[in-house]
């Protein structure tokens, strides 16, 4: 398993084709997620220059784990598309906070249906986290935000981290979501004992 970060300049244009194509099997064909695709490749307005990817591979090199990270000084996913997530407060706004969207880890030739809550509890994906918050933190960031089902403040607070709700939950569609801030630990790790669901 690798976990590869990095911007559209740095993967080839057969990776981000694979990248678009799953993140279409997860978000719209699995998650049944209305979004606006063509040919069955899944990018947005978010998906630009800036734009910083994880991308992870399992061993014969199939995509089986993403995510997008944007700064919050430019637009993004929480402030431009789910801003009643926040309440009354302003959108965060700043280099020091950066947004986690798009964010999935799941081996979907490998296992059967699950719900989101797990695609995000399984090992892989708190390791995808832990690069994520590295990452961030090599470009100044203190905060991740993001878009979140309610079950992923309890995989937090059992993986360790400190999370906590920008503003109540609102239910959008069929869930209740929520504006999730995560303080930025570079040092986290997740915790020896888990059992990777990505490939069971």
């Amino acid at each position: 398993m690798e976990i590869i970060t990095g911007t559209v300049d740095s993967f080839s244009a057969e990776m981000l084709f694979d990248m678009a194509r799953y993140r279409h099997r997860v978000f719209v064909e699995k998650l049944g997620w209305d979004l606006d695709t063509r040919a069955r490749f899944e990018l947005d307005e978010f998906d630009r220059k800036d734009t910083a990817y994880l991308i992870a591979r399992n061993a014969d090199g199939q995509i089986v784990g993403t995510g997008r990270l944007l700064s919050t000084h430019r637009p993004y996913l929480l402030a431009t598309v789910f801003p009643e997530l926040l309440g009354s407060k302003p959108a965060p706004c700043s280099p020091k906070i950066w947004e986690l969207s798009r964010f999935a880890a799941v081996d979907l030739d490998a296992r059967p249906g699950a719900p989101h809550e797990d695609f995000l509890g399984s090992s892989l994906a708190l390791e995808m986290l832990s690069v994520a918050m590295r990452t961030v933190a090599q470009k100044g960031a203190r905060r991740l935000v993001s878009v979140s089902p309610l079950g992923v403040e309890r995989i937090l607070r059992q993986a360790g981290l400190r999370a906590r709700r920008l503003a109540p939950p609102v239910r959008i569609g069929r869930r209740h979501l929520f504006a999730c801030a995560i303080d930025v630990d570079s040092t986290w790790r997740p915790g020896p004992g888990r059992q990777d669901d990505a490939h069971r």
